[in-house]
């Protein structure tokens, strides 16, 4: 499916589960905090929020008003896809790094707060997504093609 078409079906569903009255936080508030994984990521651990459900993964960071150094939110997909992620309602500047199916990083984008322009994925073989703060990734050296560890099979740390 070519990307306007695709932004168009994702901004429908947003719409349909707006109307159908979708559980989740009130417009305008952040969700609450989702449970958490220990995930390894080069030398460094970071705590991960878990967002499986389509309205956790929605709302995902929206209205927070930080992420401390250490804190990510690890998105779920249930099938390897290309993603695409923005950044409106939200605030705090981000990082996300595009995994695969073993948790290895395929590609590492920064997210500009309150964008609205999608951030898509080259690769169509994602399955999870991860949001650092900004510049995170870079601080530890973390690049595309290694394995973030306590996902994807691999075990945690």
């Amino acid at each position: 499916m070519a990307r306007g078409p695709r932004l168009a079906a994702v901004a429908l569903a947003w719409l349909l589960a707006a109307a159908a009255g979708a559980e989740g936080p009130p417009p305008g508030k952040a969700q609450s905090r989702l449970p958490t994984v220990a995930l390894q990521v080069g030398g460094a651990t970071l705590s991960a929020e878990v967002a499986r459900s389509p309205e956790e993964i929605r709302r995902g960071l929206m209205f927070r008003e930080r992420l401390a150094d250490g804190e990510a939110m690890l998105f779920v997909f249930d099938r390897p896809q290309q993603a695409g992620f923005w950044m409106k309602d939200t605030a705090v500047p981000l990082s996300v790094a595009y995994l695969d199916s073993n948790g290895v990083v395929l590609e590492i984008h920064d997210l500009r707060p309150h964008a609205v322009d999608v951030v898509w994925s080259a690769s169509d073989r994602v399955r999870y997504a991860l949001e650092v703060p900004q510049g995170w990734f870079g601080r530890q050296g973390v690049r595309a093609g290694q394995a973030v560890r306590g996902i994807g099979g691999s075990p945690a740390p």
